[in-house]
This record gives structure tokens, C-alpha cells and sequence, in this order.
């Protein structure tokens, strides 16, 4: 190494100690901003030091110094400040199943341990440090932080400044929390009803609503507060995951859209995040054999991640793959060959490999023979390192820990939560039901022991002597019989449904059956995607697309008249028994005096 080099790391090796001491000691703020520019920074980096930023990988414990069995397991070391001082990682993600999501306050003193051990060893350059708080059904961070009902009731919602509010509460309080990485919104066009894993994280079937709710989030996002307030979004997942019947978590899915249907169904939401100025694309783990008859899956596909996203779609930030671990990515190539794979076609940063010492040392070993040269490592780290820069995370990645409670879940936050969710509730179908004359007597059951729970609680709020039964995502003979016992003993009952639309959940489809034969008013709510309305006619059906207790309350309200309901279907509802026929079409919602 130079000297030249030698004294500039020196130096800021000193000033990252001084930084860190007062990220410790004082608020969990740095005192004053990084000293090197991007250009700087990689200038000093070894090899290693630049692999490492490419990577983001998960840590165990709750805090940075905690020991834990995993992290040794996994990594060869105790505690989560260990895992990034090896690795000299790029990023770091949190999940609850790695102990890490707990407490804002606890979070964020996790955050700020992790980018004192990242400041304080290799090129020390500070984390990206992200979650996937999507909201709505892909939720991280529980209550206290601010929950939203999720993407697809925001298309009921059909308000672009809705989207953009609840993207800018959402994401002042991750980055309150230390995080300044959210790995959303979801621009996936939901075209399949079928589709296992993108449903209601998607805003819309319609290309057009899809796109305008993208574009609406990222500015959310990112664009909403100063950079150091708000957080890089990451829309996903290209080339776009809405038409496919399986699960790219444990399979491969296929797509056989041509281009034309790519560019008439697709490609919206990503044109429109990209013109939005969205900080990161991230790649599906999909196969489009119409656009790239290599087999490979798009994360792994130059034609896709070059030719498509970057030169056609003139793309230029930070390319991140979903996560490596998933099956499919994992099903054509060695975990070795995937990391290598990934940037030859056109990745910049790896989420979670599989094993990350292998899938460094195949980086770095790629670069040693010449499958990968240096210069494109370091496109990729200067794009990463200029996406720190502009949030703010090389001045100062640190977050006061004092000020969390001031806008993690505050009063303000929780009313506009309710408010949008207030305007997104859908009936779909209402034979004189709607709204509820205050019943002496009511029975909620169905899926979801949190749901409910929270709308009996809500219910039981308004007068009504109410009772609850939780029943699962598949009900058994046992539970169907004593929730039909209920309902008649009840003025009126309330279930919930989940996905009752999947072959798997059935059961639900015999509750709701059995319920109706009773002949007490049932009111059928579809708690996740509203494809469920179609399979039994009830009198009355609502749509809320979340659980959430948020979305409870907007529900709560609108069976008993209190507000009315506004949300519009933003999806077609397909007629299960006649094929192409649509039983509840796109737009479709009722409203009190409203056919």
C-alpha cells in the first residue's frame, strides 16, 4: 500500500475512533461530518475492504455487542459488531427471527452499535442498514412504530398523496430507528390471482394505478424530508413478479409475458420509480423466457439487469438482488458461482448469500482470475458509496436515541394511519346489511387470532356484547362446529377470511358455508386479498386487505355507519365458476345510498 495511502487511513482511522466515542458517550450523533469523499474512500480500500461493501447480510442479538450461538454458527464470530468488523460489509438487515427487532429505542441503539464497529475497522465506512417495512402484510417493525394497512389498500384508496404520506411517516421512523434503507414499495403488477407471494404487496392490477402508487412511495420515501430524515427505497421486483402461480422463495417461477405484454404490464411501475429517482432496483429471483431465453433468472441474467434495466430503462443507481438464500436463485448454480454470477450480470449489491464467507471469497477469487476485474467491483462500490453520501450516512450515520419516542408512533403519525386506512375499506357486496343497527349481541371468528380479537375489542367498544373465536387459515370440523354454535346465539356474526381463495385454506370456504346455513345475519369480511368474495355469496362482503389493527378500526366504523365506505376494488375479482366472467370488477366498491 502507499504511504501516501497509509497516512490518509491513519487519519481517518483516528477520526473514526473520535466519531465513534461520541456516537457512545454522548446521543448516539457523530460530531461533525466524514472527511473523505466517495472517490477518497474507495481510493483507500483494499480488495477485501471493496467486496465487503457489496454484501448485506442479517446479524443475531439486540444489541451490537450481544453474544449469540447463531452468529458463531453462521459467521464464525459471537456478536453482530464482530460479523461487520470481519466482513466489511456494505449493509446490514434486520429481521425479528434474528432478535433484533424489539424496541425503537432498542433499535436504534443496535443501529448505531453496528456503524460504530463499521466506522471503527477496515475502510471504515458506515452501514446501509435496512429492513422490508412494507407495511401491510410485510411488516418488520410491529406497534409502537406506525402500521398502515399495506399497498393493495392503498390502490383502494386510489390517492397518489396518501401512498406518498404514509411512505414519509413510515420512513422518518426507520430512519429515527437507524435504519436509512427500506426495501420498498413493491411495484409488482398483481395480474394473477393466483400468485402465493406478491397479492395484496402489490398496489394494483392496473398497470397504470400500480405506477402512479410506486412513484408516489418513492418520493415518500426518499423525497419527503432532508436526506438525513428519510430513507432509499428500493422498488421491487424486476422485471416485475405480478403473473406467477408460485414462489420464488421456493421455486423458480417462469413468466411467459412476450415483451409487448412486459411493456404494457410490467414495465409501468419501474419506469415511473425510476423517473421518481427511486435510490435502488432490486432483481427478482423470476425466468422471463420471452425476453431471455438463457434460463436464467433475472437476478443472474445480464440481458435483464444490463441490457433491459440499465441500458434501456436508463437506470443508473444501485442494483440490489433479493435475497440469495431464496431456492430460486439457488436451483441452476453452487452457491459459490451465484455472488459471481449476480455481478456479471449487472448487480451491484448481494442480500443475504447463502454462506457469506464462501460468496466473498468467490468475489474476490473472480477478480484474482479474471472472471471479474477490479474496475467493475469498484462501478458497483462508488454507486453504493454515492447512494451513503446523498442520505447522509457518510456525514453522519449515527441517530440520537433521546429523540425516538418523539416520532416513532407519535399521536400525529397513528391519526394519519387511521385516516388513510379510513378511506380505503371496499364493500363488495351489501343485501341490506350495511351499516349494522347496534345488535345486542355479536360473534367474530375467522382467521387471524390478533384480527379477531382487535375487531371484537373495537366492537365490544361501541356497546354490543360480543364474543370471539379465532378458527386459523384452516379450520377444522371441530372449530367450524363450535363457531356455527356461536353464530346462533348471536344478533349477528362477523368472519374474517385469509387467503380462503387458496386451494390450501378451504376450510375457510366450509366456515363460511356453515355459517350462512344458520340464518343469522353474516357479515364476510377478506382480510387479505378480496379474491375470497367470490367463492361464497353472503349477503355481505367487505374487503379491508389488512389485519392490522388499523384496519380493524376503519372497518369497525364502517359496519356501524360511522364513515362510508369510499375504497374501490384495485383488482378484478374473477368469477371462480365462469371462466374470464368477473365476479366484482376493477373500480367496484359500494357506498351508503350508492349502488
Amino acid at each position: 500500500m502507499a504511504l501516501k495511502t497509509r497516512a490518509r487511513r491513519a487519519a481517518l482511522a483516528l477520526g473514526a475512533v473520535a466519531i465513534g466515542a461520541a456516537a457512545l458517550t454522548a446521543t448516539g450523533g457523530a460530531t461533525g461530518p466524514r472527511s473523505l469523499s466517495p472517490a477518497e474512500l474507495l481510493q483507500d480500500m483494499t480488495l477485501e475492504e471493496k467486496v465487503g461493501q457489496l454484501f448485506v447480510t442479517y446479524a443475531y442479538g439486540p444489541t451490537a455487542n450481544s453474544a449469540h450461538p447463531k452468529n458463531r454458527e453462521e459467521f464464525g464470530v459471537d456478536t453482530p459488531a464482530q460479523v461487520v468488523q470481519k466482513y466489511h460489509l456494505g449493509g446490514i438487515i434486520h429481521f425479528t427471527w434474528t432478535d433484533s427487532l424489539h424496541t425503537p429505542k432498542q433499535i436504534a441503539e443496535l443501529s448505531n452499535g453496528l456503524q460504530d464497529a463499521a466506522i471503527n475497522s477496515g475502510a471504515k465506512v458506515p452501514l446501509l442498514i435496512s429492513t422490508d417495512q412494507e407495511q401491510g402484510q410485510v411488516t418488520r417493525i410491529p406497534e409502537p412504530a406506525t402500521q398502515f394497512p399495506g399497498n393493495m389498500a392503498l390502490g383502494a384508496g386510489r390517492s397518489a398523496e396518501d401512498a406518498d404520506r404514509a411512505a414519509a411517516i413510515t420512513g422518518q421512523e426507520l430512519r429515527a430507528m437507524g435504519l436509512n434503507q427500506n426495501f420498498a414499495p413493491s411495484g409488482d403488477v398483481n395480474v394473477n390471482p393466483a400468485n402465493p407471494v406478491i397479492g395484496v404487496r402489490s398496489f394494483s392490477s392496473d398497470p397504470a394505478l400500480a405506477a402512479q402508487l410506486t412513484a408516489a412511495q418513492i418520493h415518500g420515501y426518499e423525497d419527503s424530508a432532508k436526506p438525513a430524515e428519510g430513507v432509499s427505497a428500493s422498488v421491487k421486483h424486476f422485471p416485475g413478479h405480478g403473473d406467477t402461480h408460485q414462489d420464488s422463495h421456493t421455486d423458480l417461477p417462469v413468466i411467459e409475458h412476450d415483451r409487448q405484454q412486459w411493456e404494457q404490464v410490467d414495465a409501468p411501475p419501474f419506469r415511473e420509480a425510476i423517473a421518481a429517482g427511486t435510490d435502488m432496483v432490486m432483481s427478482a429471483h423470476i425466468v422471463m423466457p420471452k425476453l431471455d431465453d438463457s434460463g436464467e433468472p433475472a437476478t443472474l441474467s445480464p440481458r435483464v439487469l444490463t441490457g433491459m434495466l440499465r441500458e434501456e430503462l436508463g437506470y443508473q443507481g444501485v442494483i440490489v438482488t433479493d435475497s440469495l438464500k431464496m431456492d430460486g436463485v439457488r436451483q441452476k448454480h453452487p452457491d459459490a458461482e451465484i455472488p459471481v454470477l449476480a455481478l456479471q450480470a449487472g448487480a451491484d449489491m448481494l442480500l443475504m448469500p447463502f454462506n457469506l464467507q464462501l460468496a466473498i471469497d468467490s468475489v474476490v477469487d473472480a477478480v484474482h482470475t479474471g472472471r471479474l476485474t477490479e474496475q467493475r467491483i469498484d462501478q458497483s462500490v462508488t454507486r453504493i458509496l454515492n447512494l451513503k453520501a446523498s442520505r447522509g450516512v457518510l456525514a453522519d450515520p449515527f441517530v440520537d436515541v433521546s429523540e425516538v419516542d418523539k416520532i416513532v408512533g407519535v399521536p400525529e403519525h397513528l391519526a394519519e394511519a387511521q385516516r388513510i386506512t379510513d378511506r380505503t375499506t371496499t364493500v363488495l357486496r351489501n343485501d341490506g346489511v350495511l351499516p349494522l343497527k347496534p345488535p345486542a349481541t355479536m360473534f367474530v371468528t375467522g382467521a387471524g387470532n390478533k384480527a379477531t380479537a382487535s375487531l371484537a375489542e373495537q366492537i365490544r367498544a361501541r356497546g354490543p356484547q360480543t364474543s370471539a373465536l379465532a378458527t386459523g387459515l384452516q379450520p377444522t370440523p371441530e372449530q367450524i362446529d363450535q363457531a356455527v354454535e356461536q353464530a346462533r346465539r348471536n344478533d349477528v356474526t362477523v368472519v374474517l377470511t385469509n387467503a380462503a381463495w387458496n386451494p390450501d385454506n378451504a376450510t375457510q370456504l366450509d366456515l363460511l358455508r356453515a355459517l350462512q346455513q344458520t340464518g343469522e345475519p353474516v357479515v364476510a369480511v377478506a382480510v387479505r386479498e378480496p379474491y375470497d368474495a367470490a367463492h361464497v355469496d353472503l349477503p355481505a362482503w367487505v374487503a379491508t386487505y389488512s389485519d392490522k389493527a388499523v384496519a380493524m378500526e376503519s372497518l369497525t366504523k364502517v359496519l356501524f355507519g360511522e364513515i362510508a365506505p369510499v375504497g374501490k376494488l384495485p383488482v378484478s375479482v374473477p368469477d371462480p365458476n365462469q371462466p374470464g366472467v368477473d365476479k366484482y370488477p376493477f373500480g367496484h366498491g359500494l357506498g351508503w345510498g350508492r349502488p
